[in-house]
This record gives C-alpha cells, sequence and structure tokens, in this order.
C-alpha cells in the first residue's frame, strides 16, 4: 500500500499524584485545553480532555507513528510545566506516574465522549478509585490492587 491508513480511538486516564483533589474548577479548564493542545500537535487529533479535582481522562485518535508512552510523556510532562509556570498551586504539582489506556471502536467512541463530557455529574456518585477499578474489571485488565495508585506514605 502506497499510504497508511489508521483509526485508533484511545482513551487514557491518569490521576494527580497521591490522587489529590488540587485541579481547581478557576483554571483546569484551561489545563484540559493546553492538553488538548498538545496532543494534537503529536499528530494525534483530540476529541475530548475532562476532568475533575484529582484525574483526567483524554479521549483521542491515535497517530500510529507515535507511541503511547511517547505521548503521555510529552502532555503529562508539559501540563505538569504549565500548571507550575502559571502558579496555580503553591505546592509543586506532579501527575501520578502511571496511567490507563483503553482502547475503542468508532462505535463506541459516542457513548465515550459523552461520559468524559459528564466526569462531574458521573463523580457526585462515584469516587475516581471506584470507577477506575470498575473499568478495569469490566474491560478485563489484569492488574494488582496494590500498584494500581501511589498513596501517602
Amino acid at each position: 500500500m502506497a499510504n497508511t491508513y489508521h483509526q485508533v480511538h484511545i482513551q487514557v486516564v491518569f490521576a494527580v499524584k497521591y490522587r489529590k483533589a488540587v485541579l481547581e474548577k478557576e483554571w483546569r479548564e484551561t489545563v484540559f485545553g493546553v492538553m488538548g493542545n498538545l496532543i494534537n500537535e503529536t499528530g494525534c487529533k483530540t476529541l475530548i480532555v475532562n476532568g475533575v479535582e484529582d484525574h483526567v481522562h483524554c479521549l483521542l485518535g491515535l497517530k500510529p507513528s507515535i507511541s503511547i508512552s511517547e505521548l503521555m510523556q510529552i502532555v503529562k510532562s508539559k501540563s505538569s510545566k504549565f500548571i507550575n509556570d502559571n502558579k496555580f498551586l503553591l505546592d509543586r504539582f506532579e501527575w501520578q506516574v502511571g496511567y490507563g489506556v483503553f482502547s475503542y471502536s468508532k462505535s463506541h467512541v459516542h457513548k465515550v465522549y459523552k461520559y468524559i463530557a459528564n466526569q462531574e455529574e458521573h463523580h457526585r456518585k462515584h469516587s475516581f478509585k471506584e470507577e477506575y477499578l470498575a473499568d478495569l474489571k469490566a474491560l478485563e485488565v489484569p492488574f494488582d490492587e496494590r500498584y494500581v495508585f501511589e498513596d501517602l506514605q
């Protein structure tokens, strides 16, 4: 084939270090916009970035020439730098090291988009930890609960 054709939709979920609820509503939309731009700058296509005080969901079309780990290194490091450079917090901001990544067929993208768009409403009923563990189980992702989250020592 002369060209590369692709349709890879993924959702990436990651948390603030120690799941601290520090992403303030006043500025988190700005940060989510920055993250969307960072995703687009890699050649991937942002569909939505949203979240609440302690975590973020990114739904995107993945470009085959970039690895998910490379994409996440760019998004997490540069968005942390943006938060710290703009002094949104008194303390230094960091994301948790890991992340969850899940793939979806085109027929499921709209449903996932709506779910991500309604994060505030969803998290009135379920904590991030409950949501994330339930998603891992529902998607049959093997995991050891002891190593899912970094907790304060």
